[in-house]
């Protein structure tokens, strides 16, 4: 089960290094505080696992918000209920995000195409207006779920007593609050980053790839293609609700804005600006969001005078004036822009940019591989018995 290719676990191993590494390689670009890489490596997680779904059967949900949000008020009920530790979170939100996931699935799934995406996005929306109103008592509303002092935590308090402030989530005794709250999410994305590679490379991930091909012909040969689509859409459905219990787990509460049609939609900007059906490429697109969202949506033109200090002052005023309009509250426009060239030049999203850049390069370092096609001599004569 453990074992793999060797491009396989070379992938995994930089992807390791890369992961573990970020609170020194980000900070030059003023993103290695815990707060912004405990979202980098939730949202990553969330993409790997959406990608399960969307890059390998070429189905486009827009209801996987609603798995997040479950899986983030699953994980505070445990803390109010049993216990602080966040592994028992996360099985929490496991547990309720895949029955959840089964459920909406099961209905969705007798219809494809843009269909099976109207009914993803229309539990979702549901669902946000269930937690916000109807669901109340459960998920507090608009106010949100949180920790309280009278909460019972029965299993904690069977070794320590009730204490005078607000408890926070531990893991032995380790706080998940700070950049041991990072590693201990980026653990978790390496291990979903590790079962989202098994499942692309086994029989399971080549029938998945089979349907986006073409479902038809696979029903056709005698596969019934319903229930590999259920598997992939529970999966898919538990790594988002996973993601939503490590939210909490970082911050203990849980509110009905991250089951909004918005969050579904940022989702899959993510997959497709990194690159649909690629392990690496969601999570690319997902640091890059998040990156916008946190870092270059703070940015002003204060900042932005002291960036373009080196040009003479008069062209200055133009560039920060002209640029001011794309950092700030103006963020959205950059990534717009962003999404768009991605989409008309790169459809395959930024790792096909890589794809080329890789081989161009292999080009240059070997002429000989364009000489073996352009060249005459290599090229297939043409037969001269007739008829052929």
């Amino acid at each position: 089960m453990f074992s793999m290719p060797k491009k396989d676990a070379i992938t995994f191993a930089l992807f390791a290094i890369v992961v573990l590494s970020m609170p020194i390689w980000l900070s030059p670009f003023g993103a290695s505080y815990p707060g912004l890489l405990q979202k980098f490596a939730i949202y990553a997680l969330l993409a790997v696992g959406y990608n399960i779904l969307f890059g390998l059967t070429g189905y486009l949900s827009f209801g996987h918000a609603a798995f997040l949000g479950v899986g983030s008020y699953a994980a505070v009920w445990s803390f109010k209920l049993l216990s602080m530790n966040p592994i028992l979170a996360i099985a929490f939100a496991m547990v309720f995000s895949g029955i959840f996931a089964l459920a909406i699935g099961y209905v969705s799934l007798r219809r494809s195409g843009i269909y099976f995406s109207i009914l993803t996005l229309a539990f979702a929306q549901m669902s946000y207006k269930l937690a916000y109103s109807v669901l109340s008592p459960i998920t507090h509303g608009e106010n949100g779920l949180q920790l309280t002092l009278q909460d019972p935590r029965v299993i904690d308090l069977m070794f320590m007593e009730r204490g005078v402030s607000l408890p926070t989530s531990s893991l032995f005794g380790i706080p998940m609050n700070g950049y041991e709250g990072f590693y201990f999410c980026a653990v978790i994305l390496l291990i979903g980053f590790f079962i989202a590679q098994k499942i692309t490379s086994s029989p399971f991930g080549m029938m998945l790839k089979g349907i986006k091909s073409n479902e038809d012909r696979m029903n056709y040969t005698g596969f019934n293609t319903k229930p590999y689509m259920l598997t992939a859409f529970v999966i898919s459905g538990i790594y988002a609700g996973i993601a939503g219990g490590l939210l909490s787990v970082t911050d203990p509460l849980a509110g009905a804005e991250r089951m909004q049609w918005t969050a579904s939609g940022e989702l899959v900007l993510m997959t497709i600006l990194g690159g649909v059906g690629t392990l690496i490429g969601p999570v690319i697109g997902a640091w890059i969001i998040k990156y916008f969202e946190n870092i270059f949506s703070a940015w002003n033109e204060s900042i932005l005078h002291n960036v373009f200090a080196f040009l003479p002052d008069n062209v200055e005023g133009i560039v920060v004036l002209i640029s001011s309009k794309f950092v700030g509250e103006g963020w959205h426009l950059t990534l717009g822009l962003m999404f768009v060239l991605v989409v008309v030049f790169l459809p395959g999203g930024i790792m096909e940019g890589v794809r080329r850049i890789a081989s161009w390069f292999s080009r240059r370092k070997d002429p000989t591989k364009d000489q073996e096609v352009t060249d005459p001599e290599n090229m297939p004569k043409p037969s001269s018995k007739k008829g052929e």
